[in-house]
This record gives structure tokens, C-alpha cells and sequence, in this order.
């Protein structure tokens, strides 16, 4: 091998998984909110070209689409709903499902901390964690939805 040919150094592997037990964290958080938000995006621009594909109308009558976009249209508004609509095949459940994940993307990223926390035994941020997860399902639990 020639000794003046430049040397391929190989690139620094705790970029990728790094030693240290936070940092592995930091990725898998990273990671579950990157996988959240692009499937959450994907499942309401699916929806949405299902919903135009079912009803073409709404790209050309005004009144249609009005319909569809007004306050209290008829998206599904339980989970039941939401089922059935998606194993029907109807784009407005799988803009909910999208919408859904979209929310509970942050939720779950607040789990993993406390889990986290932990793991590396941070009593202080467990507790400070598990209040914030906690107000954030009773959000959930008395907040109404509009209909």
C-alpha cells in the first residue's frame, strides 16, 4: 500500500449509536417522533386523496366541498367510528387516524422520558415527567369535542 495515498478514516460510530445511555435515548425519541410526524402526514395526505378520489365532486363544485370542510362535518368522532371508517375504505376516518397519531406522537415521546428517567434513576424528572404526562391525559379525559 502506498504510504502517501490519503488514509479512508471511518467515521465515528457513537454518532449513530452513542456509549452513553441518554444519548441512546435522545435517538430513540428523535427516531419515534420522526416515524410519528412522516406517518401521521402520510395518513392524512392518503385520506385526503381517498376522500377526492370518492367524491371527484369536491374539486368542482364549491357546495360539496363546502360541505365537507364546514364545522361539524361528518368526520368520525370515536374511535368505533374511526374503525369502521378506516375498514371501509373512507378517506375522512384515515385523515382522523393521521390527525390522532399526530397527537399522540408527543404523548408517547413524554412516556419515554419517564420510563428514561427512570432508567437512569432521575427521581426528580420522573416526577416532574409524570405530572406533565399526567396532565396531559386528564386534558384529554375533560376536554369535549364540538359536534
Amino acid at each position: 500500500m502506498n504510504d502517501d495515498a490519503p488514509q479512508v478514516v471511518a467515521a465515528d460510530s457513537s454518532a449513530v449509536t452513542p456509549a452513553h445511555p441518554a444519548g441512546a435515548v435522545e435517538v430513540v425519541i428523535s427516531r419515534l417522533l420522526q416515524v410519528g410526524v412522516v406517518t401521521s402526514m402520510l395518513l392524512v395526505a392518503g385520506g385526503t386523496v381517498v376522500s377526492f378520489a370518492h367524491h371527484p365532486d369536491y374539486l368542482t363544485d364549491p357546495p360539496a366541498l363546502a360541505r365537507l370542510t364546514r364545522p361539524g362535518a361528518a368526520f368520525p368522532h370515536t374511535l368505533a367510528d374511526v374503525a369502521r371508517g378506516v375498514r371501509a375504505g373512507r378517506g375522512r376516518a384515515m385523515v382522523t387516524v393521521g390527525l390522532l397519531l399526530l397527537i399522540a406522537t408527543p404523548v408517547v415521546r413524554v412516556a419515554v422520558s419517564v420510563v428514561a428517567f427512570a432508567l437512569e434513576r432521575d427521581a426528580r424528572y420522573v416526577v416532574i415527567t409524570t405530572v406533565v404526562l399526567g396532565l396531559l391525559f386528564l386534558s384529554f379525559f375533560l376536554g369535549t369535542v364540538e359536534r
